[in-house]
């Protein structure tokens, strides 16, 4: 994940160049991937996963990423990597996905439309064995525009929590640690402030993965996991969880506005490549 390290310096260099316009329409590719144990104990130990033979459905994300920042920092590509902001995640698991099998990953970008803020767009990451679809994954980023309103989530009163989290004020940078995403508003509080926010916040898919660690053992073995990322999760934390079996949220417990709300539903049959 070092390897990140230049593409975010890009990154914050190109910001300043990016005038919007068309996505580019190619995909990068990495094949016969293999997983690294102590990497995937790094990772499960900052999520909150137990360790097995199979990989958490969010883990072939973090495995995709670095492709992801390598598609967003191009040149041509319309957006500022730092400063798009990541909105909604859809998992799909067509079966599960076994620690020492060979994985090819790809990703692409696609779907740009209008929002109410601005612009929003899709990263796909897919992920094959021996051709085989068996994973896949699409991030919505948004990319505000200047003047866009902006439409907080509503003062609703909470569903009582079925579970109490503390989220420890170091987390952005572990979970940075093991993911490859060292955006600065997740490192620490003074970076977060240059971009805005009085704290850093916790990582969208390290809130998405420590749900999913709440229903490890009551998983069927092909789902998807559908989540929108709500209000930013300030450092240190304490946050409520709900959920009914197949819809879930991650709340404050001050004012009970939702961080992510999310559904688990069953998954459709899987593409062939």
């Amino acid at each position: 994940m070092s390897g990140l390290a230049p593409l975010f310096v890009k990154a914050a260099l190109m910001g300043f160049t990016k005038k919007g316009g068309e996505l580019p329409d190619r995909s990068y590719e990495l094949h016969r991937v293999r997983v690294d144990p102590e990497h995937l104990a790094d990772y499960a130990r900052v999520c909150c996963f137990r360790l097995s033979d199979e990989l958490p459905a969010t883990y072939p994300h973090v495995l995709g990423f670095p492709l992801q920042v390598k598609l967003m920092t191009d040149r041509d590509f319309p957006f500022p990597l730092i400063g798009s902001v990541h909105i909604a995640n859809r998992i799909t698991q067509h079966r599960p996905v076994r620690v020492d099998e060979p994985l090819d990953l790809r990703v692409r970008v696609a779907n740009l439309r209008a929002h109410p803020r601005g612009s929003q767009f899709d990263v796909i990451t897919e992920v094959f064995v021996r051709g085989e679809a068996v994973w896949n994954d699409t991030s919505t980023y948004l990319r505000r525009s200047p003047g866009g309103g902006s439409s907080g989530p509503s003062g609703e009163t909470p569903p009582e929590p079925t579970a109490t989290w503390h989220v420890p004020g170091d987390t952005g940078r572990r979970y940075a640690e093991v993911s490859g995403d060292r955006n600065p508003i997740h490192l620490h509080r003074l970076t977060a402030r240059l971009f805005g926010f009085r704290r850093a916040i916790a990582h969208g898919m390290w809130t998405k993965a420590r749900c999913l660690a709440a229903f490890e053992g009551r998983l069927a073995h092909t789902f998807t996991v559908d989540v929108r990322f709500k209000l930013p999760l300030f450092l240190p934390n304490r946050v409520g969880f709900h959920t009914d079996g197949t819809e879930f949220t991650v709340h404050g417990l001050r004012g009970g506005k939702p961080h992510l709300t999310g559904t688990i539903t069953a998954a459709g049959a899987p593409d062939h490549a």
